[in-house]
């Protein structure tokens, strides 16, 4: 059976740490995480967040593998609507990453905050 992507990302983030971008950037400030926009480039260049590393889901796997060998190292996962980011965040739990969370609020927030 075929699962609706919104209750796929319901599903998803049942597993997965949420939080409101002026939490992640006060808890960033703190434990120098790494801010990942999981956006396309074009989306991220458009509307970027400061300090964020653009990598989009598709590659985010192989790419965090060579950025960050530390699987203890804060990340915190950003998109457009959460929904991206939510499923990268399983993804990266999946290879051994272990203090992995998703910013859940709308990027006019998230650019904002950071």
């Amino acid at each position: 059976m075929l699962k609706a992507i919104p209750d796929l990302i319901v599903e998803v983030k049942q597993n997965i740490r949420c939080i409101e971008a002026k939490t992640a950037a006060e808890e960033r400030a703190e434990n120098s995480g790494l801010l990942i926009d999981v956006r396309e480039p074009a989306e991220h260049q458009a509307f970027p967040a400061e300090g964020a590393i653009n990598i989009p889901r598709g590659l985010l796997e192989m790419k965090m593998m060579e950025l960050e060998k530390d699987p203890t190292k804060a990340i915190y996962l950003h998109c457009a609507t959460s929904a991206r980011a939510a499923l990268a965040a399983e993804q990266l739990q999946r290879v051994g990453y272990e203090n992995v969370t998703v910013i859940t609020c709308k990027m006019d927030e998230i650019q904002r905050c950071f």
